[in-house]
């Protein structure tokens, strides 16, 4: 009954457990075909889809393209994702909001180690078909900077949509953050550093994470407001 009233003041919750669960699901699934070699013609497919036929070497489209996919690849990397990070816990401290500040942390430096020791694990090797469009260093499965910029993002503007009386105000900056992540995502198959699933994969496990967050976050808040008025009574 007690976590019924619970749902019933903040009906989301219940629906962002279902989500974060969903994507779980659909990372262990992709994940876990791996190995089928139809998964990989798919993720060939494509990615050659995405190349100039007569040079594999240039992705489609006007040279302005190419270089817009690296600015919006940077939106996912970790200068900026690490910027943005420091900056949101800034703001919360300086707002007096020590638990927002502490959810931000913990989301984010967590959902870094997991990508690296996931990335360590699978040691999946990165598309040879093509040259790569920016500079890589790691394993390709999953993608951190698709894994990240839906840990990030996400996480930020559901926690910034909280605070925002306007519905209109917290659909748009949903949205904003779910955009951001598709772009970043997309850019990385697009720049040839991915395959299509590894780029699935991490959209499923990032969003899984940030959603977990923001119940993190949702149920501290309660729990804190209810020790409030216990104490205040």
């Amino acid at each position: 009954m007690a976590l019924f009233i619970r749902w019933r003041k903040e009906p989301l919750m219940p629906v962002a457990l279902l989500l974060a669960s969903l994507g779980l699901w659909a990372f262990l699934g992709i994940s876990d075909e791996l190995g089928e070699r139809e998964t990989h013609q798919w993720d060939e497919k494509i990615l050659l889809s995405m190349r100039e036929p007569s040079d594999l070497a240039e992705p489609i489209g006007p040279d302005w393209l190419e270089e817009s996919g690296r600015d919006l690849t940077a939106l996912g990397g970790f200068t900026i994702l690490t910027g943005l990070t420091l900056a949101s816990i800034g703001i919360a401290v300086l707002l007096r909001r020590p638990r927002i500040a502490v959810v931000i942390a913990v989301a984010i430096t967590s959902g870094m180690a997991l990508v690296q020791w996931l990335k360590s694990g699978y040691d999946r090797p990165r598309p040879d078909l093509i040259s790569h469009g920016t500079v890589v260093s790691n394993a390709s499965f999953p993608s951190g900077h698709s894994t990240m910029s839906a840990v990030v993002w996400l996480t930020l503007g559901l926690l910034l949509a909280r605070t925002q009386p306007s519905r209109a105000m917290r659909i748009y900056l949903i949205s904003l953050s779910v955009l951001i992540t598709l772009l970043v995502g997309m850019s990385r198959v697009y720049l040839g550093v991915h395959w299509p699933t590894d780029v699935l994969a991490g959209w499923a496990l990032g969003a899984a994470w940030a959603l977990g967050s923001w119940v993190i976050a949702v149920w501290w808040d309660r729990r804190s407001a209810a020790l409030g008025d216990v104490v205040g009574n």
